[in-house]
C-alpha cells in the first residue's frame, strides 16, 4: 500500500476557544480539498444547527461561519497509508503536533474528538489527564450509523464551551 495522504493544515487563530480534531481526511474532502466534504457527513450539518445559522453548501461561508464561533478544525494524524476513506484501513500513521498547537494557543479550552479513531490517537499522543477536557463525540461520518438526532443531541457538549 503506498497510498500515502496527508491532513490539511490547521484552521486556527488567535480567538479559537475550541478546537474539533478529525482523524484525516477521508478520499472526497482530499479530493475536494475541504475539511469534511463528503456529503453524507453530518459535521457542518450539526455544526450549523447547533450554532442556529442558515446552512449552507459554500465552503468559504462554511469556514467563516466556525471561525465567527471561534471553533478551530484539525486532525490528530498529520499523514498515513489508507486505501479509501475507513479509519480502520490507516497504517503508518504519523501524528499531528497537536500539544504544541495548543500551547501556541492558548484560548482553546476543550479539545473535542469526531470519533474514537482522533480519541485514541489523541489519548497516546497527550496522555489521559491532559490539561485541558478531551471529549469524545460520535462520527460525523456515514459509516457511523447512529440517527443524525442521537449525534446532535451529544455534539450540544460543543456549546458549554462556546460563548
Amino acid at each position: 500500500m503506498k497510498n500515502r495522504i496527508s491532513s490539511f493544515p490547521p484552521l486556527i487563530d488567535a480567538q479559537s476557544e475550541i478546537i474539533i480534531l478529525g482523524s484525516i481526511p477521508g478520499v472526497k474532502s482530499l479530493e475536494m480539498q475541504q475539511y469534511y466534504a463528503h456529503p453524507q457527513n453530518k459535521f457542518w450539518k450539526i455544526i450549523f444547527e447547533l450554532l442556529n445559522e442558515e446552512f449552507t453548501d459554500d465552503y468559504a461561508q462554511r469556514i467563516e461561519t466556525v471561525k465567527k464561533y471561534h471553533i478551530a478544525l484539525w486532525d490528530v494524524i498529520d499523514s498515513c497509508e489508507r486505501k479509501g476513506s475507513l479509519d480502520s484501513e490507516i497504517k503508518n500513521e504519523e501524528a499531528n503536533q497537536i500539544a504544541e498547537l495548543m500551547e501556541e494557543h492558548p484560548n482553546v479550552k476543550a479539545i473535542f474528538c469526531n470519533g474514537g479513531k482522533s480519541y485514541k490517537n489523541l489519548q497516546k499522543l497527550l496522555g489521559k489527564s491532559y490539561k485541558l477536557p478531551v471529549i469524545l463525540l460520535p462520527s460525523t461520518s456515514p459509516l457511523h450509523t447512529v440517527s443524525f438526532e442521537k449525534k446532535l443531541e451529544e455534539w450540544k457538549k460543543v456549546l458549554e464551551f462556546l460563548r
